[in-house]
């Protein structure tokens, strides 16, 4: 399911501006992010998925060598990579927008990162319902989930969010007062988040 870009005119102030995550499955980047961000910051950080696409620098440009280096130096799997890349991350994203509103949020953006990098599976309907059962998200509710019109406005929200944040690309994280952008800016963020 292609989206052409989302174009923001004017967002409203939301009155969460608390840290978060912003992310995308379809970056491998993002990947490498949720793995460590739980560890690294020293107060939580709201996951929130969008899609890249709308965003101003849209996704990363993809280092296949550098992911798996960087993979491999943190004692992550070995990375194995889905085919396509990057791969339509559209019914993931609904499908986390769904899990949020049962605060299944990390659990299943987690299962969905490893079976995209660690599996090497674009993230089909079948790999997003495994990703689901691996949180306890029942198949037929995922998929029911999913075609909500609440599910597609909160995604809509939560990208329209991003880019009224000044969030250029994914991963990238929110400090409250910042973005900061990249899964090398997470220790930049943990020590803005520190004070």
């Amino acid at each position: 399911m292609a989206h052409p870009r989302l174009e923001v005119v004017q967002a409203e102030p939301t009155p969460d501006t608390g840290p978060a995550f912003y992310f995308d499955y379809a970056a491998p980047d993002a990947y490498l992010a949720a793995e460590r961000i739980l560890s690294l910051m020293p107060v939580p950080c709201e996951w929130k998925p969008v899609r890249a696409t709308a965003l101003a620098d849209g996704l990363p440009a993809i280092d296949r060598a550098a992911v798996e280096q960087t993979a491999a130096a943190r004692g992550l799997q070995p990375v194995r990579w889905p085919d396509p890349l990057p791969f339509d991350s559209e019914l993931a994203l609904l499908a986390t927008a769904y899990a949020r509103a049962g605060g299944k949020t990390v659990s299943f953006s987690l299962a969905a990162f490893r079976q995209a990098y660690a599996g090497g599976r674009a993230l089909t309907e079948e790999t997003v319902l495994i990703a689901g059962a691996a949180c306890e998200i029942h198949p037929r509710a995922l998929l029911k989930g999913v075609e909500l019109k609440s599910t597609q406005a909160e995604l809509e929200r939560l990208t329209a969010e991003a880019v009224a944040r000044g969030i250029r690309t994914v991963p990238a994280v929110w400090t409250g007062t910042q973005a900061l952008h990249g899964d090398d800016a997470l220790e930049a963020a943990a020590l803005a988040l520190s004070h």
